[in-house]
């Protein structure tokens, strides 16, 4: 399955890529499968968008697909099937905070 993933404008550039991200998964499509992935590719972004150590989600970035905040859903979960099939990207978005 070939997921797209899009990534904020600073995690792009870190990682070295224009536009959205394209990754074959063989397993189940999880948030923890894509971000494997997107990590082993790009090894650069370990520890950008999860804790190294934890696995946890760091503060301010957050997931979202099909119009779904998943940012808090278990990161076993299976994505929306749009997701899993390509018609849909998962999107990493740096969260806003402030007043």
């Amino acid at each position: 399955m070939t997921v797209r993933v899009k990534l904020p404008t600073h995690l792009r550039r870190l990682a070295g890529v224009d536009g959205e991200v394209r990754l074959d998964l063989p397993a189940e499509v999880t948030t923890d499968t894509v971000l494997d992935a997107l990590e082993a590719r790009h090894p650069v972004l370990r520890g950008t968008i999860r804790d190294t150590t934890t696995g946890r989600r760091r503060a301010f970035v957050r997931y979202f697909a099909c119009e779904q905040d998943l940012s808090h859903e278990p990161p076993g979960k299976p994505l929306p099937t749009r997701v899993a099939d390509g018609s849909e990207p998962f999107l990493v978005v740096g969260a806003m905070a402030g007043g």
